[in-house]
């Protein structure tokens, strides 16, 4: 991380010269020097019993003077209050002043609420569905049981609640038969955003998926929640080895679910190399996309 440009320093004044301008105004800064006469005329007597509110206040820094603060109480670049008229103004200049210190009031009182309360903020648009605690119980699959017809008996899953998110997930080994190994995965993933609303950032990634990585194709599923898109991939075509890939994601409301599979050749027995079409794939996906999600709703 780089390292700030320090503020430009103020030049120091040269032995002799003027002080420079000041917001105090008293007494004026352009006056002579506190050597002058003409500077400090001399101070009315004093009226027994009476004390001088606005005598000329002490100059800071003054030889033989203590340093005092502002009169006022005036610290760091805020504004000051000005001091009530004199004569016979009292009335008025006490007027103006609470005016002055009701707005400041009023205005920090404004904002302090709105830290402290907030605007009130949409409910989340979750469309009746649950993020249940075990996914794969809810996830519809049999659209690729006649291409891979062992059952996997222990899938994964986990789950997350949270005042903010709660989340599902499911991961299952697809095997064709005499398969020793998974020939083929197979996840799904619910998401119910109880806190925003994901349309915007969900668009964003998965429509402009191949800005990211170059060679997906991406396209726009119809009749499935409120925008769905199908990312595929296929490096299998005139070889023995390669893999296929297809995600279905799927927003309705503020609920994301996405279905992803994945095969690779290398993992498949030597004998048998005949991955299902990309096309048949993506037809799988759609049609048990849709029926899981019925099955997630309330």
């Amino acid at each position: 991380m780089s390292t700030p440009p320090k503020p430009p320093q103020e030049p120091e004044q040269p032995s002799g010269a003027p002080a420079p301008p000041s917001a105090y105004p008293y007494p004026n800064p352009q006056s002579p020097g506190p050597g002058s006469a003409a500077s400090h005329p001399p101070p009315a007597a004093p009226v027994p019993g009476q004390q001088n509110f606005y005598a000329t206040p002490t100059l800071v820094g003054q030889p033989g003077q203590p340093a005092v603060g502002h009169p006022y109480g005036r610290q760091g670049p805020y504004p000051s209050v000005p001091p009530p008229p004199s004569g016979g103004g009292g009335g008025a200049g006490r007027a103006v002043l609470w005016v002055v210190v009701g707005a400041v009031v009023a205005s920090a009182a404004w904002a302090a609420g709105v830290f402290l309360i907030g605007g009130k903020g949409a409910d989340a648009d979750l469309r009746g569905y649950t993020a249940p605690a075990n996914l794969c119980s809810s996830t519809d699959y049999s659209s690729f049981e006649t291409e891979y017809p062992d059952n996997d008996g222990s899938p994964t899953h986990n789950a997350l609640k949270d005042p903010a998110l709660d989340e599902s997930y499911c991961s299952i080994n697809l095997k064709k038969t005499g398969s020793s190994y998974a020939d083929a995965y197979l996840s799904t993933q619910i998401d119910l955003h109880r806190k925003s609303d994901p349309g915007p950032e969900f668009t964003a990634m998965w429509k402009n998926y191949e800005e990211r990585y170059p060679g997906y194709d991406v396209e726009t599923v119809e009749d499935i929640g409120d925008e769905a898109y199908l990312v595929s991939e296929d490096t299998t075509s005139g070889s023995s080895s390669g893999s296929l890939y297809a995600t279905l994601a799927v927003r309705d409301g503020w609920t994301t679910y996405t279905m992803s599979y994945s095969a690779y050749l290398s993992s498949y027995d030597d004998d048998d190399k005949d991955p299902p079409s990309l096309d048949d794939v993506k037809d799988w996906m759609k049609t048990d996309s849709k029926s899981t999600l019925d099955q997630l709703k309330d």
